[in-house]
């Protein structure tokens, strides 16, 4: 198993690949999608999934472009409704990699659809988790970005305060 951080200082944003046994996912890739797609040539992988932890406001992504030059299948989590082609992950669905399994895990609050991806090795024991914006060091991702409706900035703080203490 392989896990690589792909930072981009100017916007503060990370994207990773993850790759085991031939086969390799982005978590939330950048609109430039070369690095990428070098990245898994080098070890003649092939990219098989696009992670979104949620729809970013702050940044292009380059999910879709991604996915169209790979083959890929790009993941939301759940109440995502994109307008192209994309499975929505259920709370709780695994996705296999390899010999590594990524279980989606809801996590509303940042956005309604926001999700982290826990990353499990191939024992099956917890490895890692992609928290995207739900979770940084020291503070948490905003909840007052994704107001649409009836859901008010408190719902969502009120989510996000829930999604945290998930177990």
């Amino acid at each position: 198993m392989k896990i690589e951080q792909i930072y981009t200082g100017c916007l503060a944003q990370g994207a990773y690949y993850v790759e085991s046994e031939g086969e390799a996912m982005v978590i939330d890739p950048l609109r430039e999608i070369n690095p990428y797609i070098e990245r898994a040539e080098k070890s003649e992988a092939k990219i098989k999934y696009v992670f979104e932890t949620h729809f970013h406001a702050d940044f292009v992504s380059g999910h879709v472009d991604l996915a169209k030059a790979t083959g890929a299948k790009i993941i939301f989590g759940p109440n995502a409704n994109p307008t192209f082609s994309a499975h929505v992950a259920t709370d709780g669905e695994e996705f296999k990699l390899g010999k590594i399994t990524i279980k989606a895990l809801h996590t509303p609050g940042h956005t309604m659809e926001s999700t982290v991806y826990l990353l499990k090795d191939e024992k099956g024991k917890d490895h890692c988790i992609f928290t995207g914006d739900t979770l940084f060091i020291g503070d948490v991702g905003r909840p007052d970005l994704a107001q649409k409706g009836d859901i008010t900035q408190e719902d969502l703080a009120g989510y996000l305060f829930d999604s945290l203490r998930k177990k």
